[in-house]
């Protein structure tokens, strides 16, 4: 934020260093900290005034004062580059051996691999800190290990926790990560059962090695990319109406075999997938592309996979290796492929098709903007656990230690165990907000429903707004207040009703759409 530099000056003038500090010196750093305009200004009116006179007490007061307005009116403006912006990107291999876990729960283990799994991400360099994005192929990465990843990738590029948006795609062939529901499986004789612990460590350290080597040989974008596309007959909604008139949420990801699913209307979905790519130049460097579904055609048999959504991805680079594609998903907590999904691998390889010509639309339809601007915005979510009592904390340590339960079971219990002490400790959740100007990039947590994701784009109806989901993911759904309404619930909620208006907050905040009063 205000830097090191800012804050020892500070701290020196509140100890009585106060006259030693020269207009010149004061001006100097708040330039060094500068990005925006208010904290220039301040630093001009500091350069005009004769730099042998001492500074007073009021002088100091008014240019902190200045100083902190901007940083408050940081959290609200974009920041204009003054520098050459510079992007590294980095690709590993992050699959699972054989005999892990999947999904957290999945009762089979991996037996094969269909396809490899990867971390794909970039570290996107300006006259701010650092910024990373890194996508993950596997299901969800939640409290602990959510934290161990963003401190790894923050070390290694340079830049703070909050500045690393780590997400997962949501593939169910495809593991879950939890520290602290591992510790908590640990102590009752369940080690490994949700994940690889030393596969993971090692997951995370060769990541972050990438990170750090990407760094050697970033690249200068002189421009931005922004283009979108419909996708044609793959999202549809959870939700249907009954003949009866009853609403339920029974559309999976596979139901496209009964004739109810597949009849049901699409849905509330954002029908449209969106690239935002990275130039150099003439010379197209990075697409990062975004749709908002669940990415399963079929799981649960032990063959690992990306599924639809990574082979689309992989597809796609294949089109041309020298640009890097990463593949995001959307906020789709309530979005599956279900109305045009037999589970079938036909229904598999044309979701992939359907995916990747999309892609090609959305490049196709690409504009090319000069990049100007790299801001960041970051505030909090807290949301409350669910008060549900089969979710309190004795219920479901009385879960996690019965042996008499399956261990599917309790590895649910210790996951919700695990998320509700998080939620006791006060720990927030980050939501990050990366804005370009004419398009901004959300990292929302868990699996919020796609109504957020159409919210935020209302919100800013100028510029494209590229919402993620699966971000920190303890949450499990994070449902709107009408799915609420209409009686939506899961084994894989953990938050409780009213979270809409936290979630809404938040997207005001990061989006700088709240009006002020």
């Amino acid at each position: 934020m205000l830097g090191t530099k800012w804050l020892t000056l500070f701290r020196r003038c509140q100890k009585g260093g106060l006259h030693e500090v020269r207009r010149k010196a004061l001006a100097a750093v708040l330039t060094q900290c500068g990005c925006s305009l208010a904290v220039q200004a301040a630093a001009s009116a500091l350069r005009r005034t004769k730099s042998t006179r001492m500074i007073t007490r009021g002088d100091l007061g008014r240019y902190i004062g200045i100083a902190l307005w901007a940083l408050v009116c940081g959290l609200f403006m974009s920041t204009r580059l003054n520098a050459q912006c510079h992007l590294a990107s980095f690709r590993v291999d992050v699959t699972i051996p054989l005999g892990h876990r999947c999904m957290g729960v999945l009762p089979t283990k991996s037996k094969s691999i269909r396809d490899r799994l990867y971390a794909n991400g970039f570290v996107l360099l300006s006259n701010e800190a650092p910024i990373v994005l890194c996508a993950l192929d596997w299901c969800e990465v939640r409290n602990g290990a959510y934290d161990a990843w963003r401190d790894a990738l923050a070390k290694a590029a340079g830049t703070t926790r909050e500045r690393v948006l780590v997400c997962s795609l949501h593939q169910h062939d495809a593991p879950v990560a939890d520290r602290d529901a591992a510790k908590l499986l640990r102590d009752v004789g369940l080690g490994g059962e949700l994940y690889d612990e030393a596969f993971h460590d090692d997951a995370i350290r060769r990541v972050a090695t990438a990170v750090s080597l990407s760094l050697q040989k970033p690249m200068i974008v002189t421009h931005l990319g922004i283009g979108q596309a419909r996708v044609e007959r793959i999202a549809s909604n959870r939700r249907i109406v009954m003949p009866d008139g009853r609403v339920t949420f029974d559309r999976g990801s596979r139901s496209g075999g009964e004739a109810l699913h597949r009849d049901a209307p699409e849905g509330e979905v954002d029908p449209l997938l969106k690239t935002i790519s990275f130039w150099q130049d003439d010379e197209p460097v990075l697409a990062l592309h975004a749709y908002a579904t669940h990415p399963m055609s079929y799981y649960g048999a032990g063959e690992v996979s990306s599924d639809f959504v990574g082979l689309a991805r992989e597809m796609r680079q294949r089109d041309d290796l020298s640009v890097q594609q990463i593949y995001v998903s959307g906020c789709s907590g309530d979005v599956t492929a279900g109305r045009y999904n037999d589970g079938t691998p036909e229904s598999r390889r044309a979701l992939t098709e359907r995916l990747h010509a999309a892609m090609v639309a959305a490049w196709q339809q690409t504009q090319k903007f000069p990049l100007r601007q790299v801001g960041f915005r970051s505030t909090q979510v807290e949301l409350e656990f669910h008060p549900d009592p089969s979710l309190a904390e004795k219920e479901l340590g009385s879960v996690l230690t019965d042996n008499t339960q399956s261990v599917e079971t309790r590895i649910l219990a210790a996951m919700g165990l695990a998320s509700r002490q998080r939620v006791r400790r006060g720990q927030k959740i980050d939501f990050p907000c990366i804005d370009f100007g004419a398009a901004k990039v959300l990292l929302f947590p868990a699996e919020s429903f796609v109504g957020y994701q159409l919210m935020a784009q209302a919100m800013c109806p100028d510029s494209v707004v590229m919402s993620i989901g699966y971000g920190e993911c303890w949450p499990g759904y994070i449902p709107t207040d009408a799915a609420f309404r209409d009686g939506f619930q899961d084994k894989w909620l953990w938050v409780a009703p009213g979270s809409e208006a936290r979630m809404r907050r938040a997207i005001e905040d990061v989006l700088c759409v709240k009006e002020v009063d």
